[in-house]
């Protein structure tokens, strides 16, 4: 249980109230200050390697205190110097006395921090991308169950011809696919910055190692192997370019339209009683009524999801400030948006997670809304009919406007129920068609190809987007807020 002390500062609520353990974690003190070590350790080895007069025991004892770091003798060292590199530099040395000569050897600060920031949006793209595919796995298996089950489509959010529920749920799960895919590029885009120097001329490197430039390369491609990136950025300044900062952020940013867009469809729904989210046996939906049952975990996703939209603005106008080789006007801002970023789209899967597992469907509503509007949706069927039956076109077309116009009357001004079947059944002249109207108000005969397009589109885009996650997915998400 916390102390009565934490409750007297602010606590971040990504933190304290929404986020996961995992994603937390990658962005703790502990995360990135045990990732300096270990980048002092991969640039110490690489040096060794390379014939630098680097000792075994010297990596020994890195390796040795790599993770107990005394964060407070690093804030008393911070203090005094006034910068948080040197700090731990200074507090590594500390617990490493024969290595110390050797730590941060011939490295600027932005080898550790930059780096580091690179690992942990890599690792946060890793913590996201099997939620993600879990998110989509449960809606596919939603849009697979009501595929065929007829429901009003919406234009203007006026009732429009029909589609399905399952058809509904393939267009939110056709944008978290392109979601799944920005994801992956961004992830699989990202490069080291490696080891570069104080303005990426690696000239430090250059003088330590006697002006051999195949060595400089060398350690350039040893560290960033060993730090598990593939290639590190060829150019350089002081920090890698901003512009990474904002591809991350963008589709992020993107997933969060996505999400607020789901969310706010699922809203709508609820308020029709089409549709609702799980709600748990004694969850309260309002103090003062008892009878309300509100979509808060989709307002939760609404609620995060704009401000997760929000942030690339500051990616976006921290890389237009980057003054020539680099200035430090962007550290605070980054220390806020990069984590708040991957904080806010990981709390915002998990919910929708949540949702996407107990979504409760009522198709006899559904089925009453549709009876209300399907009267009006069938006119041309029936037009159609009698004109095969022998009948005039345009007189045909009159008779159901004049039907037409008095139903909506009815609906509209006496708040009485859609009467025009009954109009029609009750007009001589509809006769030769009256056998018919069953069948011409079907209302799978008004979905047109929704079920099949539903089949195809889960099996051609959605199956090979969750293929390499399948070991992942049997993750449930119980919310405890």
């Amino acid at each position: 249980m916390a102390s009565s002390c934490s409750f007297m500062k602010y606590r971040s609520p990504l933190v304290s109230r929404y986020a996961s353990k995992e994603m937390a974690y990658n962005f703790s003190d502990r995360k990135k200050f045990t990732t300096w070590r270990k980048l002092w350790i991969f640039l110490a080895k690489a040096e060794k390697d390379l014939g630098l007069p680097i000792t075994d025991a010297q990596l020994v004892e890195m390796e040795a205190h790599a993770e107990d770091i005394d964060f407070a003798r690093a804030a008393e060292e911070e203090r005094k110097l006034r910068h948080d590199v040197m700090a731990h530099v200074h507090t590594f040395a500390h617990c490493c006395p024969t290595a110390a000569p050797i730590i941060h050897l011939g490295a600027t600060s932005c080898y550790v921090g930059d780096n580091t920031d690179l690992i942990m949006l890599r690792d946060g793209f890793d913590i996201l991308l099997p939620k993600l595919a879990c998110v989509i796995d449960r809606l596919a298996n939603f849009a697979e169950k009501y595929a065929d089950l007829p429901t009003l489509g919406f234009t203007h959010y006026q009732p429009a011809q029909l589609t399905t529920v399952g058809k509904r749920a393939s267009l939110w799960l056709q944008d978290l696919v392109m979601d799944m895919r920005n994801l992956q590029r961004a992830r699989d885009d990202l490069r080291f910055r490696g080891v570069k120097g104080t303005t990426g001329t690696q000239a430090s490197f250059l003088q330590l190692f006697q002006g051999d430039h195949d060595k400089v390369e060398e350690l350039d491609k040893m560290v960033t192997e060993m730090a598990g990136f593939k290639k590190s950025y060829l150019v350089t300044g002081q920090t890698y370019s901003r512009k990474v900062d904002i591809d991350s952020l963008s589709v992020l940013a993107s997933l969060g339209a996505t999400v607020h867009k789901i969310c706010t469809d699922i809203r709508l729904l609820a308020n029709q009683k089409e549709i609702e989210e799980p709600f748990e046996k004694e969850q309260i939906g309002s103090s003062a009524m008892p009878y309300k049952r509100n979509p808060m975990r989709a307002e939760r996703c609404c609620s995060l999801a704009r401000h997760l939209v929000a942030l690339v603005f500051d990616a976006l106008q921290t890389a237009s400030v980057q003054w020539l080789e680099r200035t430090l006007d962007d550290s605070a801002n980054r220390r806020i948006s990069l984590p708040e970023s991957f904080l806010t789209a990981d709390i915002i899967l998990s919910t929708l997670q949540n949702i996407t597992e107990g979504l409760v469907v009522y198709p006899k509503v559904i089925e009453r809304h549709i009876r209300q509007e399907l009267p009006f949706m069938a006119t041309e069927n029936i037009i159609m009919a009698m004109v095969k039956a022998g009948g005039n076109r345009q007189e045909c077309h009159e008779k159901i406007r004049v039907l037409s116009q008095q139903a909506a009357a009815v609906v509209k001004q006496d708040g009485g129920d859609n009467d025009l079947l009954d109009r029609v059944q009750a007009d001589p002249y509809f006769t030769p068609v009256l056998n018919q109207l069953d069948a011409l108000l079907d209302p799978k005969t008004f979905t047109g190809r929704a079920p099949q397009q539903v089949s195809r589109f889960l099996s051609e885009e959605v199956k090979p987007v969750l293929e390499p996650y399948k070991s992942k997915m049997d993750v449930k998400i119980e919310l405890e807020l």
